[in-house]
């Protein structure tokens, strides 16, 4: 009978050479957990209010950035109530972009909880801002700004947004100095596309037969303004609140004098008055989308090509 020689943990002493082997084994997996851990942590982290915000961040940022956008998409600015999560974001930012100009009334709130060393980019800093609203950004529960009777939608000005570009290049640069040259050549490239976006706007609105329309809220006195268009009448003069019946009468009074009939409403808020309004004059409710980030116009480039396309629709 053969004798069965039992399996001795002897058997399992290391020699030189498995020593070796077990360190280079080490090493290697020591070298790819570092090589697959996610740089984020050398980024730098920034936190945006709205959309093209973020946008314009990563396109200046590239890929030495780390991007949080605080408006989810479909969101409204006027309307938004920070979370405990988005604290939690600002509070490992180095970075925070607003538009400024009463738009984020809750953003002072919101940046008592942020670093000490944050850096704040306000958009609206130095810009040529539309003053004497038919209604301000009112939220009594606020602190007054006192830019609060000025438009602050001025991203919707390709021109003016070359200015918040270069904004953007020198916070960057001040925080990353190391980094300045590959900003300052990103925010190039792009003010360049900025420059394109303008000029494509301006030849194609200029074969506009009706230059003269009514949208949901105040948002398009920028984009008129460097178009030579007109805005005639707003649905809702304040942020949330219904338009009163005799500003609903006017509406439509000022509707049936147009070429074209068009309410332009917006994804961010409900349709339903706008729809109404249509209704009583007559006329058709097209959406116009002044902050993207919704798909076919994520970009910032892409929602003012679609915002285009539909005006072109109604006004051309």
């Amino acid at each position: 009978m053969q004798k069965i020689v039992p399996f001795r943990k002897a058997s399992l002493k290391s020699t030189p050479a498995t020593a070796v082997f077990r360190f280079v084994f080490l090493l290697l997996c020591l070298s790819l957990l570092l090589y697959s851990a996610p740089a984020s942590a050398d980024k730098i982290k920034v936190v945006a209010t709205i959309a093209p915000l973020a946008d314009f961040a990563r396109q200046v940022g590239g890929d030495k950035v780390e991007v949080t956008l605080l408006l989810p998409p479909g969101a409204s600015p006027h309307t938004y109530e920070p979370t405990p999560k988005v604290v939690r974001e600002l509070s490992q930012a180095s970075l925070f972009l607003k538009i400024g100009s009463g738009l984020e009334f809750w953003a002072d709130r919101l940046l008592k909880a942020a670093p000490a060393n944050i850096r704040t980019v306000d958009s609206s800093a130095g810009v040529d801002l539309i003053k004497g609203l038919p209604h301000d950004h009112d939220h009594s529960h606020e602190k007054q700004d006192p830019q609060s009777n000025t438009d602050p939608h001025i991203w919707l000005d390709p021109l003016i947004c070359t200015q918040i570009i270069t904004k953007i290049e020198t916070a960057l640069s001040r925080i990353d100095p190391s980094g300045a040259l590959y900003y300052k050549k990103n925010a190039a490239v792009y003010q360049e596309k900025l420059r394109e976006l303008d000029k494509e706007i301006s030849g194609r609105t200029k074969l506009f037969r009706t230059r003269e329309y009514v949208t949901f809220h105040s948002a398009w006195n920028y984009f008129s303004r460097r178009y030579g268009l007109k805005v005639a009448a707003v649905i809702e003069e304040s942020p949330g609140k219904e338009p009163a019946p005799r500003h609903v009468k006017k509406i439509i009074e000022i509707l049936k004098s147009l070429n074209t009939r068009v309410i332009f409403a917006e994804p961010q808020f409900s349709p339903k008055i706008a729809e109404t309004i249509a209704g009583e004059a007559g006329a058709k409710v097209l959406f116009l989308d002044p902050e993207g980030g919704q798909k076919g116009r994520e970009t910032y480039i892409e929602m003012m090509k679609y915002n285009l396309a539909v005006m072109e629709k109604a006004l051309k």
